[in-house]
C-alpha cells in the first residue's frame, strides 16, 4: 500500500480538533484507503485506545443507514459507549445520506466525537453544509497518485521506464492491483469514467439529454489542454447536428469540474495582470483516463500529456494556477502560493535552437523578476539569462512540505 504522505501531513495537525475533516476528490482516487491510513496514524501513533466508527455509505450493507436520522442515531449511539472518551467517526460518501447536512453539523458538535468525511463532489461543501460549517473544516483534495507515489508502487522499475509507465497507465490507485495491465487497465478507466458520468453528474444533476452530456464532457476531455470556450464547444455542438444553449454548456463544464473530472486554468494577461473573461484551458484530473475515453495516443498527446502532468503537480503543491499571455505569447503556467510566483514553461524536448527560443522568448518577455522555469525532457541543461532549465522527472520526485 502506498502511503499518502503528502495528505497525511496536511490533515495530521487538525486530528482531534473541532473541525470536521473532509476528503474530497474524484471517484476512486484513493479518499477511502487515505481515510483507512488517517485511522492507523491515529490508532498507532495519537490516540491507541480511541475507538473508530467507520461506515461506507455506499456499500449495499449499510443501505439501511441512508434513512434520515438512522445513521446519526447509529453513531451516538457508539460515541455515547466510549464517553467521555474520543470516538472517531469515518463516514465514507456521507452525501448519500438523506438530510446528511444535519446529520454531519449534529455530530460535529458533539464534543467526544471526531468527524472525518468524504466525497467525490466539490459541492459537497456548498449550500447548507458552507453555513453549518463556516470555519468548523478543513478540505483535502485527494488526487491520483503523483509520479513519486506511483514510482513507490513499482519500486523495481529505473526512473526512465517508471516515467513512462506513468505517462501510459496516469495515477488511478487500483491499477497497482491490476498489475497495470494494458487493455485491463484501459478499461477499467472507460467503466469508472461511464461511473462518473452516471452517478456524480447525471443522477446528482437529474439529466436527461444524456447524449449530449456525453459529447460536451468528452469535448473537454479530448481537447485538455487547448485552449476554448463555450463558443467552440456550441460550434463542435452544431457540426454534430447537435444544438444546446450557452447556459447548458456552461452548467454542463461546471458539473464536470464539480466531479473532479476536470480542472479549469483562466487566463491572466501579464502587462496588466488582470484576468481574461473568455477562453480558459481545462485540464483532466487523470491524464490516462483522458486517453482512454478519447482514443489518444502517448507519443502523438506528449506535449499535451506532459503539461497537463506539470499542472496537476503544482496544483497538488498548492499552487493557484493560470495560463498567461504577454505580447501574443503564451506563458504555460502562472503559478502563485501567498507570496510566491513563478513562471513556467513545458515542452516535450529542445533539441533545435529554434525551440528552445521560443520557450525562452514567452518567459524574457515577462518583466518581472519572479523565477521562470523550463521544464523537458531534455537530460541537458539548457538553463540561460537566468531562466531555470529543469529535467520533468527530477522536478516531479523533489520533495515538498504539506505547505509547499
Amino acid at each position: 500500500m502506498v502511503l499518502r504522505q503528502d495528505f497525511l501531513q496536511k490533515i495530521r495537525p487538525f486530528i482531534g480538533l473541532d473541525v470536521v475533516k473532509v476528503a474530497t476528490g474524484i471517484r476512486r482516487s484513493g479518499k477511502s484507503i487515505f481515510m483507512q491510513q488517517v485511522r492507523d496514524m491515529i490508532a498507532t501513533e495519537i490516540d491507541p485506545k480511541g475507538k473508530f466508527v467507520c461506515v461506507n455509505l455506499e456499500e449495499e450493507e449499510n443501505s439501511h443507514f441512508l434513512a434520515k436520522g438512522v445513521l446519526h442515531d447509529h453513531v451516538l449511539k457508539e460515541a455515547k459507549k466510549n464517553a467521555p472518551s474520543k470516538t472517531y467517526v469515518f463516514l465514507d460518501e456521507v452525501s448519500e445520506v438523506e438530510e446528511w447536512e444535519k446529520t454531519v453539523n449534529s455530530l460535529r458538535v458533539k464534543k467526544n466525537i471526531d468527524l472525518y468525511i468524504t466525497g467525490s463532489n466539490s459541492k459537497l461543501l456548498a449550500g447548507e453544509l458552507s453555513t453549518y460549517l463556516t470555519g468548523r473544516y478543513v478540505e483535502i483534495r485527494v488526487t491520483p497518485f503523483s509520479f513519486r507515489e506511483f514510482r513507490e508502487a513499482r519500486p523495481q522499475e529505473d526512473a526512465m521506464a517508471a516515467f513512462d509507465a506513468y505517462l501510459e497507465f496516469g495515477g488511478m490507485p487500483f491499477l497497482s492491483h491490476i498489475g497495470y495491465m494494458p487493455e485491463p487497465s484501459r478499461g477499467y478507466l472507460v467503466d469508472l469514467y461511464s461511473s462518473i458520468l452516471m452517478k456524480d453528474i447525471v443522477r446528482r444533476h437529474k439529466i436527461r439529454d444524456v447524449d449530449l452530456l456525453s459529447r460536451v464532457i468528452g469535448y473537454v476531455m479530448s481537447e485538455t489542454g487547448h485552449v476554448f470556450s463555450a463558443a467552440s464547444i456550441l460550434r463542435y455542438l452544431k457540426h454534430e447536428h447537435r444544438s444546446a444553449s450557452f447556459d447548458t454548456v456552461m452548467n454542463y463544464l461546471r458539473f464536470g469540474e464539480e466531479a473532479f473530472l476536470f480542472t479549469s486554468a483562466k487566463r491572466e494577461d501579464l502587462m496588466g495582470r488582470r484576468i481574461l473573461a473568455v477562453d480558459e484551458k481545462f485540464y483532466a484530473t487523470d491524464h490516462a483516463m483522458r486517453r482512454a475515453v478519447t482514443g489518444g495516443n502517448v507519443r502523438r498527446d506528449i506535449d499535451r500529456t506532459l503539461e497537463a502532468v506539470v499542472y496537476r503537480e503544482f496544483l497538488r503543491r498548492g499552487y493557484d494556477v493560470r495560463i498567461g499571455r504577454i505580447k501574443g505569447k503564451e506563458v504555460d503556467f502562472v503559478c502563485e502560493r501567498g507570496n510566491e510566483r513563478l513562471y513556467v514553461q513545458v515542452a516535450y524536448l529542445m533539441e533545435s535552437e529554434e525551440t528552445r527560443e521560443r520557450e525562452f522568448s514567452s518567459l524574457m518577455a515577462v518583466p518581472d523578476q519572479y523565477p521562470k522555469m523550463v521544464l523537458t525532457l531534455d537530460r541537458v541543461d539548457f538553463s540561460s539569462n537566468g531562466i531555470c532549465h529543469r529535467y520533468i522527472p527530477d522536478f516531479l520526485m523533489e520533495s515538498y512540505t504539506a505547505n509547499g
